[in-house]
C-alpha cells in the first residue's frame, strides 16, 4: 500500500474499511506474507474498531445521499465527514462538531441535520448492546 498524495482527501471510515479489506485481500490473493509486524497490528486493529463502527454496515450510494442533503447547511468538509462517521443523534453533539454552530446554524437547521444523519445505516441493537455489556 502506497500513499501517493497524502493532502489529496480526508476518508471516512468507511472508505478507510473498505481500503483495508481490499488490502487484505490483494495480500490474500498474492500469498503474500506482512514481513512487517507493526503494520500487521495497525491494520488488525483498526479493522477491529471499524467493524464495531457504523462503518461496517454503510455504503457509498448512502454516503453520498446524507453529504448532498447537507450541502445547504454550509459547513465544512470536515465537518460533513465528522457527521458520517460519528452520526450525531443530539443537538449537543451537532454543536460540538460545527464550528461556531450558535452563528452558523438555527436549532431547526440542526434537528433537520439530525434527521439527515438518522438515515445513515447504522449498528443493529443487539450488537450495539453487546458493545455496552463489555
Amino acid at each position: 500500500m502506497e500513499v501517493e498524495n497524502p493532502n489529496a482527501a480526508m476518508l471516512s471510515n468507511y472508505e478507510v474499511l473498505k481500503l483495508l479489506n481490499e488490502y487484505i485481500d490483494e495480500q490474500k490473493k498474492t500469498k503474500q506474507t506482512r514481513s512487517d509486524q507493526n503494520l500487521s497490528t495497525i491494520t488488525y486493529e483498526t479493522l477491529k474498531y471499524l467493524n464495531e463502527t457504523p462503518a461496517s454496515v454503510q455504503n457509498q450510494d448512502s454516503i453520498e445521499t446524507a453529504v448532498k442533503a447537507l450541502r445547504p447547511f454550509g459547513l465544512t468538509k470536515a465537518e460533513k465527514l465528522q457527521m458520517i462517521n460519528l452520526r450525531p443523534t443530539t443537538a449537543v453533539e451537532i454543536s460540538l462538531i460545527i464550528e461556531e454552530s450558535e452563528e452558523r446554524v438555527t436549532e431547526e437547521q440542526i434537528d433537520d441535520i439530525i434527521e439527515i444523519i438518522s438515515h445513515l445505516p447504522e449498528l443493529p441493537a443487539e450488537e450495539t448492546m453487546e458493545e455496552e455489556e463489555s
